[in-house]
């Protein structure tokens, strides 16, 4: 999978190991900047790039701040190469415009995704047993939290544990707006309106 995990999980290899891949390829593109539109740096980015920082970035989940900053000053740099911004300015508005979302919502925004999909048959049932609606459990069914669309977080004692997919992504999940937890809702209505959403987050 291309993931290099250390003994205390702090995922600091692996990062320091994509840090390295992907700073060589803005240096080979400068080469042929003037050669390429704005589109065609942007594609070219995006394939030798952004599609490393999502690949697998669902095992950064609970890595520290530190650690995801280097992540997105890569993903700032190759911003400011694909518009010209300057690097002092402020990023948001240039990954916006870009449609791209922060490292950090990014890892979020794959996680809701994939929750949804468990939700609606879409993965098989290994993953989607880890999604637990509040309703389906006896008991529970009376609970504020059952008219939502929520999920069971399951309890954990550890740092370890909290980082899991079983207890992550209900916690992402829950952390949505109700109208996006709808069951109603089509696959590509939610990606759109998540994207929103994190954006003003």
């Amino acid at each position: 999978m291309g993931v290099l995990i250390d003994s205390q999980l702090s995922m600091s290899n692996h990062i320091a190991a994509l840090s390295r891949s992907c700073f060589f390829h803005p240096r080979q593109l400068r080469l042929i900047r003037q050669s390429l539109t704005p589109e065609g740096m942007n594609t070219l980015v995006q394939a030798f790039i952004t599609t490393r920082l999502d690949s697998c970035n669902s095992v950064l989940v609970g890595v520290s701040n530190q650690l995801l900053q280097r992540m997105q000053v890569i993903q700032n740099a190759t911003a400011c190469f694909i518009t010209g911004a300057k690097r002092f300015e402020h990023m948001t508005p240039v990954l916006r415009n870009l449609h791209r979302l922060p490292i950090r919502h990014r890892i979020k925004f794959k996680t809701a995704v994939l929750v949804y999909k468990c939700l609606h048959g879409m993965v098989p049932p290994y993953p989607a047993s880890y999604c637990t609606l509040v309703t389906s459990q006896t008991g529970r069914s009376n609970l504020r939290s059952a008219t939502t669309g929520q999920l069971i977080v399951p309890r954990t004692g550890t740092a370890y544990g909290s980082r899991s997919f079983a207890v992550y992504c209900p916690v992402v999940w829950n952390s949505l707006p109700a109208e996006l937890q709808s069951p109603d809702i089509s696959l590509d209505v939610f990606r759109k309106q998540l994207k929103i959403f994190l954006f003003n987050c």
